[in-house]
């Protein structure tokens, strides 16, 4: 499948299944609030019902350049005894061990975290035996491979040694494994090659589910490495058994553009596969299935008295900033017009290669790209002044201004095709700053789409578009995402 079911930045999709309704979850590193939750019943259309981890009690997050790709790294959901059971690494609490919540329904609430002392790694996952056991498997940076022990999940506390059950095929950073029980046999799916350019799921199995697993002959069972597939860096899949028997996976992807060596924007994004057994051996069919054309464009004009859920802030939790009401949406101030880091930004996905966003309100205010503090575009207007300022690590610059903008005028940034002239080097897209909206906009100035990537910036998020209000007083009453995608 080349189009991803959830498009954008939702990286390490983990999935389960309950009746004919399917529950998906994706990491979320440093905004707030972690771990989305989408549900749907037909694996391709998918709708947002909240997340896991919304209070400061669950969730540690931090602003920052510091804070960047912190977080929350590899969550896991699974279904037991009528309980929805999450499990994550916070890289910020690493040494805590990994965090465990639960809830009656997906939707939440869910519960304040417990923790796994001693067990240290990423990428965790819980599976339970035949005698209702507990077992929590996961990359483990100290050993260097996959690493299992059993544990209490209403607690977090450790009941047996850890011990190592798969060092992978050979490539690097073995992580990402989910176990999984069928017809006699555990199998241990894991992530390997890192999550970049090589990156690949492998699987291997076993009678017992710890151990010893041996690996499939015919791995990797997907990558799309040294290939010129569209969708590039293909791994950290999750199995599901759908309620008709059938199988399929989930697993992030890249779209990277434009010339050689190429870069994406929209960081790793969702995907979905079908999955077929052959001599007790999953098999993937890419072809599978076709998802359905989603319309992205969303107009938020802030009236209900909570947030959309899609809406997201690095570092800090949106309700402590930003308050919807009857005029629209109030913002605290944040940082200052003359500095770089986002201290209160409320931003959403860019879940588009192409796509125009506007805002209007009153006020001192920036509308901005970014991937994070070192890597962004800025459109600020201060009183009746509006500037285009681009920051690129130690560069900070202003690239246009222009002076006597009505408040009236709104603020326009736009992701459109690289446009350049035939056998230019030419960048994953063009990024345009400006004031006015539809066929009144005016662009103050455009910028290289390279610079605001994940191959320039590194890290594994993607771009977000943001709102921050640069003094106090900032009322914002229309937000406007469209995509530009035929």
């Amino acid at each position: 499948m080349s189009t991803p079911i959830l498009p954008g930045y939702h990286p390490d999709p983990s999935i389960c299944r309950v009746g004919d309704e399917y529950f998906l979850i994706n990491s979320t590193f440093e905004y707030f609030p972690g771990v989305p939750v989408f549900s749907s019943r037909n694996l391709l259309d998918w709708q947002q019902i909240g997340h896991v981890l919304e209070r400061e009690s669950q969730l540690n997050v931090r602003t920052g350049i510091e804070g960047a790709s912190g977080g929350i790294y590899a969550p896991t959901i699974r279904f037991h005894n009528g309980r929805f059971w999450m499990i994550t690494t916070n890289l910020h609490d690493v040494r805590k061990g990994h965090l465990i919540v639960s809830a009656e329904h997906p939707s939440g609430p869910w519960s304040d975290p417990v923790y796994t002392p001693g067990l240290i790694g990423i990428d965790p996952d819980l599976a339970w035996d035949e005698e209702g056991k507990c077992y929590l498997t996961w990359s483990d940076v100290v050993r260097g491979g996959i690493s299992q022990a059993q544990i209490n999940p209403q607690t977090g506390q450790v009941l047996s040694e850890p011990h190592e059950i798969w060092r992978g095929t050979g490539g690097a950073h073995p992580e990402g494994p989910h176990i999984y029980a069928r017809e006699g046999w555990w199998y241990l799916l894991a992530a390997e090659g890192g999550t970049a350019a090589g990156h690949m799921v492998t699987v291997a199995r076993a009678r017992t589910i710890n151990g010893p697993y041996s690996a499939n002959p015919a791995n990797p069972i997907l990558t799309h490495r040294s290939t010129p597939h569209p969708v590039q860096a293909t791994g950290h899949g999750d199995l599901i058994e759908l309620h008709d028997g059938s199988w399929a996976m989930v697993h992030l992807g890249t779209r990277p553009r434009g010339s050689f060596p190429k870069w994406h924007t929209n960081g790793r994004e969702t995907f979905l596969v079908g999955i077929d057994w052959v001599d007790d051996w999953p098999v993937v069919v890419e072809d599978r299935f076709s998802a359905s054309i989603v319309d992205t464009s969303f107009e938020d004009r802030f009236l209900e008295d909570r947030l959309h859920p899609r809406w997201i802030s690095p570092g800090v939790a949106p309700a402590s900033f930003a308050a919807p009401g009857n005029e629209g949406l109030a913002l605290r101030a944040g940082r200052s017009p003359e500095t770089a880091q986002a201290e209160r930004l409320l931003a959403v996905r860019a879940v588009d290669l192409e796509w125009n966003v506007s805002v209007d309100g009153v006020g001192d205010l920036a509308l901005v790209v970014r991937i994070d503090d070192l890597h962004q575009a800025i459109l600020q207007r201060v009183e009746n002044t509006v500037t285009a300022r681009v920051i690129i690590g130690p560069t900070d610059q202003v690239l246009a201004t222009r002076e006597s903008v009505p408040e009236a005028e709104s603020l326009t940034i736009r992701a459109v095709p690289f446009g350049g002239q035939p056998g230019e080097r030419q960048g994953p897209d063009r990024v345009l700053l400006g004031v006015g909206r539809g066929d009144a906009f005016q662009e103050l100035t455009s910028l290289d789409g390279r610079y605001l990537s994940t191959q320039t910036a590194g890290g594994f998020t993607g771009r977000v578009i943001g709102i921050e209000a640069l003094a106090p007083g900032v009322l914002i009453s229309r937000f406007e995402y469209n995509s530009l995608q035929d």
